[in-house]
């Protein structure tokens, strides 16, 4: 039963995320708000909805292990598993003017994170500053975008949907997401106590692969329509997300304790998948099958590290 209640939160929060970027983006055409600014922000931090009401409720509930597990195993994920996949399917064409900007900005905000390491805590100042400094790049991000010609999420003809309908769909999309994550962190914790493995296990597994399957489903989209481009960038914001915001807002909401298991492992792991993905798209200006399915390889060494361990 507790099996059948966290696959249920992982299909709401998946739903409801969806349905909460639709609502959100309704409204902001709603409103007149450019394109360019929607797909940054509003679908930016549509699709990091599950990633931060699973952290904020792990959190809350006293899940620190969930909550800090889910932020940096799903940015491993991201670059070991989702990189990987479509990279395997479809060599990964490299922006350099993205690699410049975005990953530069990832790859500094993951050596952040392993100073945060050295902390016990994440206090709400230091989350007060993360925070800050997502909004710093999103103002950067959408005053000297490093791609402007790059396509953007629209709605091609389609008429705005009505005020109506786009509030009740982001309500909707949130009320899912909130409910989601509840059935998600508390049937996590659930297997963890009556199996044994530690909470930091299963955030960093089931519940990080489970709330980066939105990131999934996009880069494997975009791989299909050979805009693979779009897959690198999509990875990287995400990664930049969920540390700067989904992290910084949970540690606002309630001081994290940081697990020592992920401070002295998990988040050197990450540092090293951001160096590794910095490597591979430097060199050849594209990240090739052969260099995807080694990020495949390494992550089901990872996985089986962690089920080892």
């Amino acid at each position: 039963m507790t099996i059948l209640l966290l696959f249920a939160g992982l299909v709401l929060l998946l739903a409801g995320g969806e349905v909460l970027v639709r609502g959100g983006t309704a409204l902001a055409e709603r409103f007149g708000v450019p394109h360019f600014v929607i797909g940054v922000v509003v679908v930016g931090f549509g699709t990091s909805t599950p990633e931060l009401v699973t952290s904020v409720e792990a959190a809350l509930v006293g899940a620190p292990g969930i909550a800090v597990g889910n932020i940096v195993g799903s940015n491993i994920a991201n670059i070991l598993l989702i990189l990987g996949l479509t990279a395997a399917l479809m060599p990964i064409a490299v922006d350099r003017a993205v690699l410049r900007q975005d990953g530069a900005i990832a790859l500094a905000v993951a050596v952040a994170c392993l100073g945060l390491a050295l902390f016990d805590v994440v206090d709400r100042l230091t989350g007060a500053l993360l925070v800050a400094g997502l909004v710093a790049y999103i103002y950067v991000t959408i005053r000297h975008p490093a791609c402007p010609d790059c396509p953007l999420p629209q709605d091609g003809e389609a008429a705005p949907a009505r005020l109506p309908v786009a509030v009740l769909l982001a309500l909707a999309g949130l009320a899912m997401v909130m409910f989601g994550a509840d059935l998600l962190v508390s049937s996590a914790v659930d297997i963890a106590r009556s199996t044994g493995v530690s909470e930091s296990v299963i955030g960093l597994t089931i519940v990080a692969v489970g709330t980066s399957l939105p990131e999934l489903a996009t880069s494997l989209v975009a791989a299909y329509r050979r805009q693979t481009d779009m897959a690198l960038g999509n990875i990287l914001g995400s990664n930049i997300y969920n540390v700067l915001g989904i992290l910084g807002i949970t540690a606002m909401v309630k001081p994290i304790d940081l697990p020592d298991d992920i401070a002295g492992s998990d988040i050197w792991v990450m540092v090293g998948a951001t160096l590794l993905l910095m490597l591979f798209a430097t060199t050849g200006r594209r990240i090739c099958r052969l260099e995807g399915l080694g990020f495949l390889a390494l992550y089901g060494g990872y996985i089986g590290w962690l089920t080892v361990g």
